[in-house]
């Protein structure tokens, strides 16, 4: 079983995901990044049910010989309401393309999502939290565990849409319209807090030149990305007009991990709106300036280049 062996400090991220193609790429690439640990990993209803995201998570580790990380399975359904059934047409039947990653060896934990979180805030001083999808998890830690607050170091989220049009929706980025009230107590708490909207991350994307690169990769999860990898780019090209697929969750991770630097943002108190045509639509809140929210706009690098260099200096088994 692999770890860090670097010798060198290295940033704690605990990963709450909903683990469809790109969160699998996410992951795939804080593997890679010498200098992050994935100290845990919580799974959430979104693209696909908590229990999928978690067995999704669990294949993908055990193909990486990490099976040190510790999964949790979360909240099943959002705040109110139930769960949709997530996003099939766009990450496939299981979430990773439909593919057959293979059934771990091990189970989830048997805490919850929330209290391995919790756990793992204690013993890992500045521990960054990125959020990949619906922020239920994360609300209901806010809600019944309120220390995290000041506990958690940095919070990254991808979601949310400002000037970019919705992807659920007009309004609607599809991790805030799966839970809005969720999004909302995540966004009123205190800690530092990131977005990355679908205003940076629809600029970022994952060509079929990038896969067959990614495809020169040896390895069991480079090999398994690139299988997947068909479905997503299969969806984007009625989005793009070319088969090319929007890199949401690895950009939000690369940003997190320090390997993509913010140039552009606004830091101004932000909101989730809940009722009719406008839910789950993310706005910006009048009043001053917020010195604990950055609206992520633009980076220092082409996500894409970033990603398939991390992957490829991994030694993969």
């Amino acid at each position: 079983m692999r770890g860090k062996t670097s010798g060198r400090p290295t940033r704690p991220i605990f990963v709450d995901c909903d683990t469809g193609i790109d969160d699998a790429l996410a992951l795939a690439y804080l593997l890679s990044d010498p200098d992050v640990e994935i100290v845990g990993v919580g799974t959430v209803s979104g693209n696909v049910s908590a229990s999928r995201a978690a067995a999704n998570t669990l294949a993908l580790l055990e193909a990486a010989d990490r099976a040190d990380i510790p999964v949790a399975v979360g909240r099943g359904h959002p705040l109110r309401g139930e769960f949709s059934g997530g996003a099939p047409h766009v990450h496939g039947r299981n979430g990773v393309g439909g593919i057959a990653l293979g059934k771990a060896r091990r189970a989830p934990e048997g805490r919850s999502a929330i209290e391995l979180l919790d756990d793992l805030a204690l013993q890992h001083p500045g521990l960054t939290l990125l959020a990949l999808g619906p922020l239920t998890n994360v609300a209901e830690a806010v809600e019944s565990r309120p220390h995290l607050v000041d506990a958690i170091d940095r919070v990254v989220v991808m979601g949310g849409a400002f000037s970019h049009a919705g992807n659920v929706s007009a309004a609607a980025e599809a991790n805030i319209y799966n839970d809005p009230e969720a999004a909302g107590t995540v966004f009123a708490a205190s800690w530092p807090l990131t977005i990355v909207p679908l205003d940076v991350t629809m600029r970022h994307a994952l060509t079929d030149a990038h896969r067959v690169e990614l495809a020169r990769v040896r390895g069991a999860v480079p090999q398994a990305l690139v299988r997947m990898l068909d479905v997503y780019l299969d969806f984007y090209h009625g989005v793009y007009g070319a088969r090319q697929g929007a890199l949401h969750d690895p950009l939000a991770a690369m940003i997190a991990a320090g390997a993509l630097r913010v140039t552009s943002s606004e830091c101004a108190g932000i909101g989730a709106l809940l009722d009719g045509a406008d839910r789950g639509r993310t706005v910006y809140r009048d009043g001053p300036p917020s010195a604990h929210h950055e609206v992520v706009l633009e980076v220092d690098g082409n996500g894409a280049d970033v990603l398939l260099s991390g992957i490829r200096r991994h030694p993969w088994p």
